[in-house]
């Protein structure tokens, strides 16, 4: 769910967006800072054909291997800033995220989370490199970080406890918590089906897919000793958790 007063920092990747479209419009118009990543920019030119005008990015970033040329005069001519990012040690979402987060500081703009549509498509290993950005940007920034796909959400839980609505009516049936990176040493939940209970999680053990919410909560709780992936379904319409950091368990 967008809450009405939260503002965003919006990026497109190189994925299809048709099936985003409603969602893109809604963030748009909460984000005081969108940028598109390389052929990121083909897909907002493609999935806002006939309102190009209305869709113009702030920043246009990547080593441009992949935007049309066509696409990219568009946008430089309308005001986007181009920055060319050649650098192949790192991705261009990656790259991007960098510059978005020392734009928002440099210009001192004021945003609760960076959203990210087309993070999640279908190459695996691009979605594995997606995560890996989560990771970067938990140890660069306090801002959290959305991924966004169709239908699925995914963020990264920092240490500590965190509270997650899962009441809006936008939720879809299914959630998990997955300890991708280091050990999780001990993760307790409530508001879920299946419960961790001070359990250990790690790939080659218990890992949690899957899940779902027990009935009639209103609030899921996440305590972890480290970095836990968080990710859920949700509706056709868009879904952000409202989450909160808590210092007390």
């Amino acid at each position: 769910m967008i809450i009405p007063n939260l503002k965003f920092a919006l990026i497109l990747l190189n994925q299809p967006l048709t099936e985003l479209r409603q969602q893109l419009k809604l963030v748009w118009s909460r984000s005081v800072l969108k940028a598109a990543a390389d052929g990121g920019s083909n897909r907002l030119y493609e999935c806002m054909m006939g309102n190009h005008q209305s869709y113009i990015p702030d920043l246009v970033t990547g080593d441009f291997d992949s935007i049309r040329p066509e696409v990219l005069l568009y946008y430089q001519r309308r005001g986007a800033k181009i920055i060319e990012t050649p650098d192949q040690n790192y991705t261009d979402f990656t790259k991007c995220l960098r510059i978005v987060l020392d734009t928002l500081e440099c210009n001192t703009l004021k945003v609760e989370a960076v959203v990210v549509l087309g993070a999640m498509g279908e190459r695996f290993d691009q979605t594995l490199a997606s995560v890996n950005t989560l990771y970067e940007a938990n140890i660069n920034s306090e801002l959290p970080v959305y991924l966004l796909a169709d239908r699925s959400l995914a963020c990264l839980l920092r240490p500590g406890k965190h509270v997650i609505e899962v009441n809006t009516g936008l939720e879809g049936p299914w959630c998990g918590l997955i300890p991708i990176g280091n050990k999780c040493r001990q993760v307790t939940t409530t508001g879920l089906k299946w419960n961790l209970d001070h359990q250990p999680m790690q790939f080659g053990g218990l890992i949690s897919t899957s899940n779902t919410y027990a009935e009639g909560t209103e609030t899921v709780t996440v305590q972890t000793d480290q970095p836990l992936l968080w990710t859920m379904g949700f509706k056709d319409d868009l879904s952000v958790p409202n989450t909160k950091k808590s210092d007390s368990f």
